[in-house]
């Protein structure tokens, strides 16, 4: 995987983050360096460590599915575009303007879950796992703490364009993989 796909890929992921970071922003008056800090922290964590968790998963089921991995790729990719896409259409409710453990905890397992399906891709296409999870873990920090900021001074208004975005960003690259293994793109 080349590092521009990887970029794609860190960047699709972190929309959520970024999205949810945004919110966070709107939930103070005034966003301090400890927020920013927690939340790239929270979000950038989490989104290092789940790919890492579904890596080791394919890596020990990948010699049963070899011959479907593109199409598991294409798919989970194509569905986790998809709910992004989904989710950013619907009303989303008030976060708490709390950055404690237990409002972040579940907010960072939330946006990362997607990291996940992401990470069990990786461990099909050989990818080596240590760079991918270090280079999405500082896209997914930077992209939470800008966030943050934008939430605290623009407002909600582009929660949802950063939320569509990711989402048409993962499944296009499902796509590239897929036609990559049935020879129609090379």
């Amino acid at each position: 995987m080349s590092i521009i796909e990887l970029f794609i890929i860190a960047v699709g992921l972190s929309m959520d983050a970024f999205a949810v970071s945004v919110c966070k922003g709107l939930s103070v008056p005034r966003a301090k360096k400890s927020h920013l800090i927690i939340t790239g922290l929270y979000f950038g964590g989490f989104q290092a460590l789940m790919p890492l968790i579904g890596y080791l998963l394919g890596v020990n089921f990948r010699h049963m599915i070899t011959s479907v991995d593109h199409w598991i790729a294409f798919i989970l990719l194509a569905l986790i575009g998809i709910n992004m896409i989904r989710e950013a259409r619907e009303e989303s409710e008030e976060l708490d303007a709390s950055f404690s453990v237990k409002a972040m905890l579940p907010l960072a397992i939330a946006t990362s879950i997607d990291a996940l399906a992401v990470g069990i891709t990786f461990a099909f296409l050989h990818v080596q796992i240590v760079p991918a999870i270090t280079f999405i873990g500082v896209t997914t920090f930077i992209l939470s703490v800008i966030g943050v900021k934008i939430g605290n001074l623009f407002g909600a208004k582009y929660k949802s364009y950063a939320e569509i975005a990711g989402g048409i960003v993962l499944i296009l690259l499902g796509t590239k993989i897929l036609l990559e293994h049935l020879e129609i793109l090379v």
